[in-house]
């Protein structure tokens, strides 16, 4: 007991570095909410890293949002949210050789910045599902490892073939997060330090496109 000691105090003095402060302004769903209209970015603003206009990155038409996948940001929504169920519709446009990568982000913390904490379902090609806690943002399951490491999901790749619409669900309960490919339960931390805050998609590469993005209330 007495060397386990040492370990519990230090699990426990690195969550409490890393604890966020809830949002107080942070919505919790009583019906569902469509946060992409289809026509514009009314709800969203943008992150580059590098200045740029957003609007050489991120576009809508025909009813999707599209972003070609430079330069490294990530388009977020100006509200923060909490304990809901979040539902996105997107696809990869096309694949190019270490150009695969992107995300989709809750529990997004202000300031913006590269990267602001939050947890992110890995949006890299065949590796959707994977979860990273992000810019110091911690959780039970990624404690002790290092911030680079992901949780690596659970199974196969769940990923329609490129081209081919993805549905990735994210139920956000409490300090909890659990992540659904096409139906298929990838992902699962617990006891995040991150409980509330914006969403996003990150911009890191791959040309995608998103077609719905709603929540709702978490069942009862």
């Amino acid at each position: 007991m007495k060397k386990l000691l040492p370990i519990l105090f230090a699990s426990l003095a690195v969550l409490a570095i890393n604890s966020f402060a809830a949002d107080d302004s942070a919505i919790v769903p009583t019906a569902r909410i469509d946060l992409f209209n289809g026509k514009d970015f009314t709800g969203w603003t943008f992150y580059t890293k590098t200045g740029a206009d957003p609007k050489a990155t991120w576009s809508v038409a025909d009813g999707v949002m599209k972003s070609t996948g430079k330069p490294t940001g990530y388009i977020r929504t100006e509200k923060s949210y909490r304990d809901y169920k979040l539902t996105a519709e997107w696809r990869f446009v096309k694949i190019a050789p270490k150009e695969d990568n992107g995300g989709i982000l809750v529990h997004m913390q202000l300031p913006d910045k590269q990267w602001p904490p939050c947890i992110q379902c890995q949006g890299k090609h065949d590796a959707v599902g994977d979860l990273f806690m992000m810019g110091g943002a911690e959780s039970k399951e990624h404690l002790g490892k290092d911030a680079n490491t992901a949780l690596p999901k659970k199974g196969d790749s769940a990923e329609k073939p490129v081209g081919e619409w993805n549905t990735c669900e994210l139920i956000c309960s409490g300090n909890s997060v659990k992540v659904f490919v096409n139906g298929k339960l990838m992902n699962e931390t617990t006891e995040s330090t991150v409980t509330s805050g914006k969403i996003g998609f990150q911009c890191e590469g791959a040309q995608f496109e998103v077609r719905k993005v709603f929540i709702e209330p978490l069942k009862p």
